[in-house]
């Protein structure tokens, strides 16, 4: 198995899928535009992203990693780096697909490559051995690039590419013969000979006009010793054509244009032939020394590509955002069965990426946990309280700390869930056929099939659009299966009579995942974005506010009796 910056050696590798809701609901897509510009990355990121373990091992084992990355910015330089290369790398195969005719031209940039990943190699040693890394994956990592350096024949390829690329180099010209017709049309060309200097003499129509102007320079034969005439092919006709062969007034330069009969082009043809037989051991000996390290160990390391660019991300993120002075910590994996979870001042991510864009966010913090007294909360509160920003924080610090990257908080522990399912508001579009209502129920059933007790379900403002009756009656039912289930949930509604029956649900229903009232605070009429254990305040808030605007009784008789 190929080693993986994801998984430790021998770990289970299954993963739940997260769906397209929750995948919109939690804002993923907002967040890949907060950890790269790079579109190509992207889609590297979202296949992690989207993946979500319950492993406690796996976690701790990427949580370390990341705690790595995080904390030597010359490690995510380095990194950075070898993604770079080793993108390259991916282009290996295409040397026993190579056609002869473009071997030399195809292997030179080869070599070009392998020898950037022998320097890649070789910096990552360097850089892996100068730091005081602590997580097992990345000292396996350390020691993987030790052994291709020390013990795979990594001499013996550095030393074989260095005697290639010096091969290769020194050719630096070609003399070329070429064969006129009565007419003076190309008709056949050779190669005079292959040189180790380049031509300095390139004029062109200077040469063919001393040509012209004297008979001396007519030879008799082909052979003129070592004083060959360099005639190059118009720079600004790179398409070398066979036809007629033609000067221009207007450029005065000389071109070969194409022939509209056969399209074909035999000087180009015949000069692409020769050159390559004339270079075809060459091309051999390159082949044949690239062949023997097709395979060798570090090429494993090409799967690592979209691990470390998730890592770097993350951890760049993490560093813009902890210098705009929010916290994001390291979180404590708890056991998977225990089903618990606690925050300490946790936040929504987005915020915090829109404060660091610039935006003047005052970021409200809470405290919550998930325990044996409390696993599902019905969350009450005003408009524009903060519910659905406090609801989906929850889920997006839960899915950070089992990707293994720090979360949004100042402290964080948590029991994995094998899942988050969400349940927002539909687009209208979304409910012609059914309704709102109906595809409402139909997506909680759908739910419901597939969720176990180790899930994390996040319900936003879910059954709001029938009536208050209707609406209670049916979320009693969900609240009573969550129950039963032993789900962790937060459900977020203005249904205050769901909140107030919490105690009935508790009794009648057995489980040990209690429900509780949650609510979002109001402090002197001002929403305070704070959320605590209580019972659902009603009418109280529209009091507070009625206060503070001057609307209720009381002040609006004193205004009017001072007319």
């Amino acid at each position: 198995m190929k080693f993986s910056l994801y998984y430790p050696d021998g770990a289970d590798r299954s993963f739940q899928k997260l769906s397209d809701e929750a995948i919109n609901d939690m804002s993923l897509d907002f967040i890949l535009d907060a950890l790269t510009e790079i579109h190509t990355e992207k889609p590297l990121l979202r296949g992690l992203m989207t993946q979500l373990t319950s492993d406690p091992d796996v976690i701790r084992y990427r949580r370390d990693i990341f705690e790595d990355f995080l904390r030597f910015p010359q490690l995510r330089t380095a990194m950075s780096e070898l993604v770079h290369k080793l993108a390259d790398l991916r282009d290996l195969e295409r040397f026993q697909m190579d056609s002869d005719a473009s071997a030399l031209w195809s292997l030179i940039n080869r070599l070009r490559e392998i020898d950037d990943y022998i320097t890649c190699i070789t910096m990552m040693k360097d850089t892996l051995t100068g730091l005081d890394i602590t997580s097992s994956g990345m000292k396996k990592l350390r020691q993987i690039v030790t052994d291709i350096a020390e013990e795979s024949g990594f001499d013996a390829l550095k030393a074989d590419i260095d005697e290639m690329m010096k091969k290769a180099q020194r050719i630096q010209s070609v003399t070329i013969g070429v064969n006129l017709d009565k007419f003076l049309r190309p008709e056949y060309a050779g190669i005079v000979s292959v040189n180790d200097t380049k031509f300095t003499d390139s004029g062109l129509m200077s040469r063919f006009k001393s040509f012209a102007d004297s008979r001396d320079d007519l030879y008799h034969g082909a052979n003129k010793g070592e004083n060959h005439r360099f005639h190059p092919s118009n720079p600004y006709n790179m398409n070398l054509t066979m036809g007629s062969y033609m000067m221009s007034a207007a450029t005065k330069e000389a071109h070969i244009e194409t022939s509209n009969i056969t399209g074909k082009d035999p000087l180009s043809d015949a000069l692409r032939k020769q050159v390559t037989d004339i270079m075809r051991r060459t091309v051999s000996d390159i082949k044949a020394t690239i062949k023997k390290y097709v395979n060798v160990n570090g090429y494993s390391l090409i799967n690592l590509m979209s691990e470390i660019t998730f890592y770097n991300r993350f951890a760049e993120l993490t560093d813009r955002i902890t210098a705009a002075g929010m916290p994001m910590c390291k979180p404590e994996i708890l056991a998977y069965e225990s089903r618990d979870c606690s925050f300490k001042e946790i936040y929504n991510l987005k915020l915090a990426i829109n404060k660091v864009g610039g935006e003047d966010i005052h970021i409200i913090t809470n405290d919550f946990d998930f325990n044996d007294s409390h696993r599902i909360y019905i969350l009450t509160g005003p408009n524009r309280g903060g519910k659905t920003i406090f609801t989906q924080a929850v889920g997006i610090a839960m899915m950070m700390a089992q990707w293994g990257v720090y979360v949004p908080a100042k402290e964080a522990a948590i029991s994995p869930c094998d899942n988050i399912f969400t349940h927002f508001p539909a687009d209208e579009n979304d409910t012609v056929d059914l309704g709102r209502l109906g595809e409402e129920s139909q997506r909680l059933s759908k739910i419901f099939e597939v969720a176990s007790r180790h899930s994390l379900l996040l319900l936003n403002e879910s059954l709001a659009t029938t009536s208050v009756a209707e609406g209670v009656f049916i979320a009693k039912d969900v609240v009573r299966a969550m129950r039963y289930l032993g789900t962790r949930a937060i459900f977020n509604t203005h249904m205050h009579d769901l909140a107030t029956s919490l105690d009935e649900i508790n009794d009648e229903i057995e489980g040990d995942s209690r429900a509780e009232s949650l609510i979002t605070g109001v402090h002197d009429g001002e929403r305070s974005f704070k959320v605590f254990i209580a019972p659902p305040q009603g009418v109280s808030y529209a009091a507070d506010i009625a206060k503070k605007y001057g609307v209720t009784f009381e002040q609006m008789k004193k205004e009017i009796d001072s007319k």
